[in-house]
């Protein structure tokens, strides 16, 4: 029994994502703080496809240990997808911005994701048909003035994630890793980020992608070949190749 690995899945593009995975049939392990948002969502793919199994784990991702913790607790299920989808913002300009957000945001966006990433390319390199998806943000290809500290640790994602999934075709590896990066998308994310309630995206944003949107490119990167599935300028969605230049032969 094979199963896909969502972390960050009690809203936003994590809970959609798992709701679009469950209707292509794959059992899930779903990944987030809020266990009552996680029986919520189980409940719901119960009623897409009640043969599913959904597995519930609770986990807080800016503490480092618990991202080993999270690994460990998976070594008894066959994991063929994993998707880092965890993440934390800040929208405050360096000399504003609150210094312990920033450094919780810094070890769920850097550092959780980093050390499960590796402990699962470890395990499951040579196993075919598995992957690794690394949510990243437009903002990990463009400096967002006023958000840089958030920009930047999305910048070491896509770094990271492509200069991986470089290491891995240079070895021939079976599992592929690829980054989703969206733009600006209505979840609680962006109200966490500038410390407001209930922000009003028809009101204050010309454009913007629902969270169902998102899980459906997620869906899209996952069944292509490429390594980048990217929001542009205009909103719309493109699958390439690695963006950042790679360096090789050191």
């Amino acid at each position: 029994m094979k199963y896909t690995v969502i972390t960050g899945s009690s809203s936003g593009i994590g809970y959609e994502t798992a709701l679009a995975f469950a209707a292509r049939g794959k059992n899930l392990i779903i990944v987030a703080r809020r266990l009552d948002k996680l029986e919520e969502l189980k409940s719901k793919i119960q009623e897409i496809n009640s043969d599913l199994n959904v597995v519930i784990l609770t986990s807080d991702l800016s503490v480092t240990d618990q991202a080993y913790t999270l690994y460990n607790n998976l070594k008894e299920y066959q994991i063929e997808t994993w998707i880092n989808n965890a993440g934390l913002g800040e929208g405050s300009f360096v000399a504003d911005q609150k210094l312990e957000k920033v450094e919780t945001m810094l070890r769920v966006n850097i550092e959780s994701l980093t050390i499960l990433s590796t402990l699962y390319v470890r395990d499951y390199a040579d196993v075919e048909g598995t992957q690794l998806i690394n949510v990243s943000s437009a903002l990990g290809y463009v400096i967002a003035v006023g958000s840089v500290a958030y920009s930047a640790s999305k910048y070491y994602v896509s770094a990271f994630t492509e200069g991986l999934a470089k290491e891995l075709e240079q070895k021939g590896a079976k599992i592929k890793a690829k980054i989703l990066a969206p733009a600006i998308t209505e979840t609680e994310f962006l109200n966490k980020s500038i410390d407001v309630k209930d922000f009003d995206y028809k009101a204050h944003m010309p454009k913007y992608h629902t969270a169902k949107q998102m899980a459906g490119f997620m869906v899209e990167l996952y069944d292509s070949n490429e390594v980048v599935g990217i929001v542009d300028q205009n909103y719309d969605f493109n699958l390439r190749g690695p963006i950042y230049p790679i360096l090789e032969g050191l």
